[in-house]
This record gives C-alpha cells, structure tokens and sequence, in this order.
C-alpha cells in the first residue's frame, strides 16, 4: 500500500510550532474522545488525522525531532501498511509502552497532554517513569485541524424495559443506594454506555455503538444530572426519564462538578476510567475524592433475564443472516468475481433483511489471503482484494438488533482448502471447543482459562497476539467491559457475563483463521467435595463451521460429540427461518456424519 508523505509531514510541522509557543518539547495524540470510548466521532479522530491510522488503540508521539505511533499486537502489520516511515516510527505499545518510550526517546523533555483525553492513570504511568508532563489547556493539533468535522447530533431514543428488563428509575435508585453504602454523596459517570445503561437510553453520535455522548452526575438523594445537549432529547424521552432527570448543557459540567465539594461529602469516581480532567477539577474545588469502579460495570455486564433473552433472540435473527450470507458465498467466491468489499456489502444487506436491524456492531472485517493475517484489517477501495479460489476468507462481523448485539467470525475455504490450512484451522476449532466445554469454579478469572483455548495451538508452537474474550453489551457496545478472557483478564466471571470465545491463528503473508462465538455464563452445578458453585458457558451464537476446513482425524470424541449437539442446536433454531436451499446447506455443513 503507497501512502501519501505531504500531508503528515506538513501537519506534523504545523503541530511542531504550536508545541512550541505552548512550551512543550513533545505531545501525545491517542485514539480517544472526550468519553474514552472505543469508536470515536470524526471530529475525535486526530490519531487518524495526524498519522494516517486507522486502528481502534493507538497513541502518537510528537517530539520536535521526531514521532512515532504505538498500537498492540493486533495491528502490528497495519501500523506498517498505513504509517509512512518518513514521518513516524512505529512500535509495539505492549512490549514498549509510552511511558517507556518516552523514557527512552526523550528523557529531560516536557510532553504535553490533553487531559480530557487521557485517564489518571495514564498520566500516573508517566509520572513513574519520571516524565515530565504538561496539561494543555487547548488541544494544539484542534488548533491547525482544517476543516475538521462537526460534533454528532444524534438523536436519543429509549431502549425498551421489555429486553432492558429493569426501569431507568429502578436503576438509578440501584446506583443510589451504592452511593450511600460507600458514603458519598455523589457518583460521576463519564462513560457514556454507562449512562445509557443507567437511563434506558440509546443514541447515534458514533458509528456502531449506538450511545450518545453524555455524561452524568447521579446522587445519593437519586437524583441526576444528564449532561448533553438538549436538541438531542426530545419529549417522549424527557416523559420517560422523569423529573428526577434533569437535562443539562455540557458547558455546565465544570462548574457543576466543582458545586459537589460545598456539602462535603465525598465523590465517587472511577479514575482509571474517566478523563484525567474530572480529578483535576474536583480536586481543585476541594471535593474529597472516592476512587471507585463505576458503579454501572458490574450489573451492565451481568445480565439479567430479560436481557439474555433479547440477546438470544438477536442470535437467531443473526444466524439466519449468517447462513444465508454462507450459503451465498460457497456458490458465488469460486467463481472469481467477488471481492473483499461486495461480500461485507452482501452480508450487510442480508443482515438489514431483518426489521430490528439497526446497523453493523463493528466495521466488518473480511480478509481474503493475507489480508485476513492482519487481525483487524478494514477493506478500502486501495486494498479491496478480489476473492479467488483457493483461499481463506475470514468474515469477522456483527450486527446491532434492537433487542441485542452480535460478534460472529467465520472463517471459509475458497476452492480446496491445503492440508495445512485444515490443520491449522482444526488447531484453532479445537481451542474453540475447549473453552465453548469449559466448566470452572465461581472466581474463576479469566485469565485462568484464557489458556484453555490456546492450548492446541501452544502445542505446535504456535499462538495468537490478542485477547481470547471480551464483554458484549445488551445493544450496546460490542467490546464491552466484563470479565475478560485473556491473560489481562483479572476480574471473576459470573453467571449473566455475555463474552466472546475467539482464538485465532495469523500466518502472515498467507491467510488468518479465527472462529468466533459469544458465549453466555451459566451455572453449571457445583464441585461434589467442597459444594462450591460451578460455572460454565452456553454458546449463544448459532452458526455452522465451514466443515470443509475440519480435519475430523485431529479431534477427541468428546469434540465431536460437542459439534455435533451445536449442530443440532443450530438447525433447531434457525431451519424454521430458511428457504429449502439455504437448510440444505446449513444441513450439509453440521451433519452429525461429518463428526462421529
């Protein structure tokens, strides 16, 4: 892929003078708005804007003689398809964190910083590697940012309490009684799905989650602060939400937070998840400080009935949407004139079939060859490839329902697969299995299991550069916090917790496989000596797996046994919802044959 030097380079002059009128030999640009939510406004896309990428984790470095931009692992080969050498460098932001690189790239400068952008413990990381920093009270790339996009609009639309399964006002007194358990007198929530979880609310300001952009003050007296803008509330929304809700401009958040410090009591805060502004502010205006996870994670990621029923039903409505797209594809990729772009295209109109579709959860991945080796490579118009036998083609989507969110990968052989990709791909099915069978006791982390699916692949000396798991929200974030399942994933699972089981191998320059299903945690019985609570997972997904790319000679006879009872879960659920055409090709992909 050529990328264009001129415009980087002259941005990164530009920025270099505004650093130095403000004073700093350095500053950094993450990929991350004013609410650290994962998908960002245009307007919020300065990491894209100054350095060409495109990733959903990142951070740039610019120093007055020199930059770079750092990601993880998922986006080791994007970084060096879409920065330009001339300009940056790039690096591993796990093996060398910013911290650390700027330890070692500039010892003795001062780095500037827009708090809003950064959490207190993003900052703290720099502190301990002795960095001297600088909070600007400007964004300097805002300030040379040409015609830089308008804010969102969106408007906010009400999730309703039948797939929500529980009254904005009875979750605002939920939150209310934490706030008096700890003795605080108010809880500030910065993450805007935690309000939206919060209010029974839904919004459009960003692409795939559909949240709006707002932040809240709720108190211990179960009052709240909704702040956003009003044209964005209409009053069916303002009716439901009540007068104990009140709807406040952004440009009051400031003086609002400084007014928590006159009764004295402290304030609740999740530093590590909010902007490092909140602690500056409160701080400043005196308000004794709570320092406390945000009081939503936890019942957000723990659902109840109501909610795993929606996300159920989302599935299925998906499933059918996925078969057919599967369906579609074996018949039409061999023949050579389909590309990357027409099959996201296809799937997305097979998905908008259904009248709960609201919209993709996520830009959909779809790879062929050696673009599915790069883990979260987007298809463009310069990188479109077209899909020619043979081949993999890796197809990592999801779609948001207005009941539900979805996250499927399947990966498909194009042509007659290799003995090597089956190999491979079986390699990758079996890690699937072992964790969708895995039972576990209650505190139970995820990082404890994380190894389960990764175990076949360790065996031949291979592994995979990311997370094995991550929360799912209830039409809402399709990355959402819970107890991750990955060797970062300290937190317990418990029973309600919605996650990903998503092993993957990526051979670079070849072709990637990942097998993606969401899994729900249940009960599972409990252990018979200790009478200690087990736990387990229910694959909610319903898909069949590309049986062509099985190599049934490397699988136990409890594997077996496994995929043949999903496939019987699969054909329950979805036949009734298909044409002949579309069942007789789900019917060959799980018959029980194929695995017994």
């Amino acid at each position: 892929m050529s990328v264009n030097t001129t415009p980087y380079a002259e941005r990164l002059d530009r920025l270099r003078k505004e650093l130095r009128a403000l004073g700093v030999d350095g500053f950094l640009i993450p990929h991350a708005d004013e609410y650290l939510g994962e998908n960002v406004p245009p307007c919020a896309q300065r990491l894209k804007w100054i350095s060409g990428f495109t990733g959903s984790a990142g951070c740039a470095i610019v120093l007055d003689n020199g930059a770079a931009v750092l990601s993880d692992g998922r986006y080791t080969i994007q970084l060096k398809q879409q920065v330009n050498p001339c300009c940056f460098t790039v690096g591993d932001s796990v093996a060398t964190p910013v911290a650390a690189w700027l330890e070692m790239h500039a010892p003795g400068k001062i780095i500037g910083f827009d708090p809003r952008l950064h959490t207190a413990a993003d900052v703290q990381k720099l502190h301990d590697k002795n960095i001297t920093v600088k909070a600007l009270a400007r964004n300097p790339l805002d300030a040379i940012w040409d015609e830089r996009p308008s804010a969102p609009a969106g408007t906010v639309s009400l999730f309703l309490e039948v797939y929500a399964g529980q009254g904005a006002k009875d979750k605002v007194e939920q939150v209310a009684a934490q706030i008096n358990a700890a003795g605080a007198g108010a809880a500030v929530l910065t993450l805007p799905d935690s309000v939206a979880w919060l209010l029974n609310i839904r919004g459009a300001d960003v692409a795939n989650t559909p949240v709006a952009l707002a932040q809240a003050i709720v108190r211990a007296d179960g009052s709240v602060q909704l702040f956003i803008e009003a044209r964005k509330v209409d009053m069916d929304v303002r009716a439901y939400l009540g007068n104990r809700v009140e709807v406040v401009a952004p440009e009051a958040l400031e003086d609002e937070l400084a007014a928590l410090a006159h009764n004295g009591m402290p304030v609740w805060l999740d530093d590590t998840r909010s902007p490092y502004w909140f602690k500056t502010v409160l701080e400043a205006a005196g308000a004794p400080l709570l320092l406390r996870k945000d009081p939503c994670i936890a019942p957000r990621a723990t659902k109840n009935e109501a909610e795993q029923q929606a996300m159920k039903n989302a599935h299925v409505r998906d499933g059918v949407a996925m078969v057919k797209f599967l369906s579609w594809l074996e018949d039409e990729a061999p023949r050579g004139q389909q590309s990357e772009l027409s099959v996201e295209q296809t799937l997305s109109d097979i998905r908008a079939e259904a009248r709960e579709y609201k919209g993709a959860s996520f830009d959909t991945i779809a790879g062929f060859g050696p673009h599915g080796a790069i883990v979260h490579y987007r298809a463009t118009v310069e990188t479109n490839a077209l899909i020619t036998a043979p081949g993999l083609l890796l197809v990592d989507s999801g779609g948001q329902y207005e009941d539900g969110t979805t996250d499927i990968t399947r990966t498909v052989a194009v042509g007659l697969p290799s003995e090597e990709m089956k190999y491979h791909y079986t390699l990758v099915l079996k890690g699937h299995i072992a964790l969708a069978r895995a039972r576990f006791p209650a505190g139970t982390t995820g990082a404890q299991i994380d190894a389960l699916a990764r175990a076949p692949l360790w065996q031949a000396g291979l592994d995979y550069a990311h997370g094995t798991g991550h929360g799912v929200g209830c039409y809402l974030s399709v990355h959402e916090e819970a107890a991750s399942i990955s060797t970062r994933g300290k937190d317990p699972l418990e029973a309600g917790m919605i996650l990903s089981n998503e092993p993957g191998y990526y051979r670079e320059g070849h072709y990637g496989i990942r097998i993606e299903n969401l899994v729900l945690v249940v009960e599972a019985g409990e252990c018979p000596d200790s009478g200690r609570p087990l736990l387990g997972f229910e694959t909610i997904t319903l898909c069949p797996y590309d049986s062509r790319l099985i190599e049934v000679s490397l699988l136990d006879s409890e594997e077996k046994q496994w995929l043949t009872q999903y496939g019987r879960q699969v054909e329950q659920a979805l036949a009734p919802h298909l044409n002949e055409g579309v069942a007789h090709w789900m019917g060959r992909h799980i018959n029980e044959k194929l695995f017994t």
